[in-house]
This record gives C-alpha cells, structure tokens and sequence, in this order.
C-alpha cells in the first residue's frame, strides 16, 4: 500500500488513524476467517482470506485492502 495514501486515511466512522495489519494480526484475522467467526459491517460472514488490511489505532475496526486499495 502506498505510504502517502496511507497517510491520509482514517476510519470513516471514528476519524482514528489507520496503520497496515501486521502479520500476526493478519494471521489471527485469517484463522477467525476460516472458523467463521468474522462479520463485515453489514452482517455477512467475512468467507475469504485477507491479504492486507488496515486497522484503527484502538484496534477494533479493520478494512480489507484489496490490490493495494483500502475497500
């Protein structure tokens, strides 16, 4: 993900600063993926694995990136 992009985002709910998903994280939010125990905002089950995300500063908000574009 480009580092200036990133620098200009922030969740659209809270405002908080968005850092990239480290790969601990990542790998954590892939196993509750796979478990199906992960929802999106709108109440679907989150059923593929995430390549990379971002995540609020108090960590309870994660956007999927998709080919390098925060969805």
């Amino acid at each position: 993900m480009d580092r200036k992009l990133l620098d200009l985002l922030c969740s659209p709910d809270t405002r908080q600063p968005l850092s990239l998903l480290d790969g601990k994280g990542l790998e954590a939010l892939n196993t509750a993926i796979a478990a199906g125990n992960l929802q999106r905002a709108d109440g679907t089950a989150q059923s593929q694995p995430l390549r990379e995300a971002l995540i609020t500063r108090d960590r309870k908000q994660i956007f999927r990136v998709d080919d390098g574009i925060p969805v």
